[in-house]
């Protein structure tokens, strides 16, 4: 007969190593998946992706449909009038009274559209697409000079509409450090001081 101890002993070394293998394995499955799954996107690449649905839902939406290879920038011009009904932006007429103001005090029947910032950041978000998906730069419907006009042209109503500029504001330079300051002196060829008539009379 053999020992209790060596026996149970045993028993205890085999039930640690399936233990042990059994994490081993859980371990190594959970990796595999974490590295299977797909990185996330950025903010910018899924607002990417929704616009593009989008605009593919309003070309299957046309009547008649339209292939994306049919599109122009003319197609181009009507999905972003279509997209006014759901703008935010409040663009006053001439007639308006608050015509030019930045903080109308009351509430007017004026439109709602969408904003000039919001059109131009979709147009340059729908142009990567556009290449992304196989098409063609010298074919891309929303780099069409007709965009570019039609932009300009809501940029300026807008801003005069609300009283408001769209002005790219220039970045203040920052002063420079003292180390810039040296290099750019002696770059401009500034001479050293001479020595002072002084020191050279007490010698």
């Amino acid at each position: 007969m053999e020992p209790i101890g060596d026996s149970s002993s045993s028993e205890n070394n085999n039930t640690n190593s399936s233990s042990m293998m059994m994490i081993s394995s859980a371990s190594t499955s959970s990796m595999a998946s974490s590295s299977s799954s797909p990185p996330a996107l950025s903010r910018y690449e899924s607002q990417k992706r929704r616009d593009w649905n989008t605009f593919g839902q309003y070309l299957k939406n046309h009547r008649p449909p339209l292939s994306l290879s049919r599109c122009s920038s003319a197609h181009v011009l009507e999905f972003l009038r279509y997209l006014d009904q759901f703008g935010k932006t409040k663009v006053h007429n001439q007639i308006c009274p608050f015509y030019g103001h930045p903080n109308p005090p009351a509430p007017c029947p004026c439109p709602l559209r969408q904003a000039w910032g919001s059109l131009d950041a979709l147009i340059g978000r729908l142009r990567a697409a556009f290449e992304e998906n196989g098409g063609k730069p010298e074919a891309n419907p929303f780099g069409a000079r007709a965009i570019r006009l039609y932009l300009r042209e809501v940029r300026d109503l807008q801003s005069k509409a609300r009283g408001i500029s769209y002005e790219k504001k220039k970045r203040k330079r920052p002063p420079p450090t003292l180390h810039q300051q040296g290099s750019s002196s002696s770059a401009a060829g500034v001479l050293p001081m001479p020595p002072s008539s002084s020191s050279g009379a007490n010698q």
